[in-house]
């Protein structure tokens, strides 16, 4: 079968290398795809929001299944568009995309059906942010409603600040909204929480711990994620459970109940607390960093996973799994998350030898004119694999320094919390 990945970060890199060792798969095509991509699949430089291109492509290439990595055509509608033209596809409609790309949707969605998450409220106006803070404690978190990507989050400790940066989000700061939620601040630790579902069913799919902050001992502005490590320790079996049965299942009931079932991958970010598991978020597609530690512990077809999804039989497929640790660190361009610049020559990647367990992902990467150069904030994901994370970490520096990017930055704390 040929297949279509829509995406050019370093979770469709993941992705990519892992479809393309399945048995099932004729072509891969990415679009766009980075410079990685290229290396083993084929790259079509389409836009995937202009969704009419998008499908003139999909046939021109006789593509039979297209698998959508980002948040953003999900939360357009990409997925109702393409079935709607006899397209198999793979992700959330639009409603359910709702989930992430309205923080509202999702907050109200947990008050209707009791699951555990912060206190909040939906502000349109400063009004609603002054009477919010008369009854709430600081630090207070600040996230705009729509996406943002990743940088609509903003933990506030004054209430000056708290004003002043709802007051750049309704004078339209991110464009994909005007509205914002106020939030409690939980403390605890964080950690992601990873499925594959259909309508009937779902199936655990890795679990991981990223770190969103850009300076280390989670310092500084939040970004898209400066690395990750799976599987997450503070994931024990009795939290699982309550994982599943407080915040997973009253989920996705209730969006089974509006007859808006959710099918695709779906990304908990949680908050545990004293033993008890808080939803911070929902994303309708699988991580990024946390994709490119997951992937690498697969030890089944994602392909046959995702076409048992597809038929709605998850419950006939057992996920096995590798049993090593994985970590990846993020190579960003100087100044993300705030201004970079871009098309900044990296130097020859492909002449650094990689051992087995480590394999470096693209995401904000291009070739030019035979040059390969950056093209974006996060710009490569050096990721290894081992049984012990403080190992794991010193191969990866080893790898960063073959590299020897002056145009790049890392966190040297990545997987502080287990090491």
């Amino acid at each position: 079968m040929n297949i279509a990945l829509i995406g050019s970060g370093g979770r469709e890199h993941a992705l990519c290398h892992k479809i393309v060792e399945s048995d099932k798969v004729n072509k891969v095509f990415c679009i766009p795809g980075n410079a990685g991509t290229s290396k083993i699949a084929t790259n079509i430089k389409v836009d995937a929001l202009n969704f009419k291109k998008l499908l003139s492509t999909i046939k021109k290439n006789k593509i039979n299944l297209v698998i959508v990595g980002p948040e953003q055509p999900l939360v357009m509608g990409i997925v109702d568009f393409l079935e709607k033209n006899k397209i198999k596809v793979f992700g959330p409609k639009k409603y359910p995309a709702q989930l992430e790309g309205s923080k509202s949707f999702m907050k109200d969605l947990c008050r209707e059906n009791k699951i555990p998450t912060a206190n909040y409220k939906v502000c349109k106006k400063k009004s609603d942010v002054l009477e919010f803070l008369k009854s709430s404690k600081i630090p207070v978190v600040v996230k705009a409603d729509g996406l943002a990507s990743g940088k609509g989050v903003t933990i506030c400790y004054s209430k000056n600040e708290v004003i002043k940066v709802s007051e750049e989000i309704f004078l339209g700061k991110f464009k994909s909204s005007k509205k914002l939620v106020l939030e409690e601040f939980l403390s605890g630790e964080e950690a992601s929480y990873f499925l594959i579902v259909d309508k009937r069913n779902f199936i655990f799919f890795g679990s991981a711990q990223d770190h969103k902050k850009v300076g280390e001992r989670e310092t500084g502005p939040n970004t898209g994620g400066m690395g990750a490590y799976s599987p997450a320790p503070i994931l024990k079996n009795k939290i699982e459970k309550k994982i599943i049965k407080k915040i997973i299942r009253p989920t996705l009931l209730a969006l089974k109940k509006k007859r808006k079932p959710f099918t695709g991958f779906l990304y908990a970010g949680l908050m545990i607390k004293d033993g008890e598991p808080y939803l911070i978020e929902y994303n309708v597609r699988m991580g990024d960093p946390e994709c490119q530690v997951i992937i690498p512990r697969l030890d089944t077809d994602i392909v046959k996973i995702i076409n048992y999804s597809l038929k709605n039989k998850l419950h006939k497929i057992k996920i096995k799994w590798k049993k090593i640790k994985c970590m990846t660190v993020v190579l960003c361009s100087k100044g993300y998350p705030g201004r970079y610049s871009t098309n900044k020559p990296i130097g020859s990647i492909d002449n650094i030898k990689l051992e087995k367990k480590s394999i470096i992902f693209h995401a904000g990467t291009k070739i030019d004119k035979k040059r390969l150069v950056s093209n974006g904030g996060r710009v490569l994901n050096i990721t290894s694999s081992g049984n012990s994370f403080s190992n794991i970490r010193k191969n990866i520096f080893k790898i960063i320094k073959k590299i020897n990017w002056r145009g790049g930055f890392f966190r040297k704390d990545i997987g502080w919390r287990v090491i």
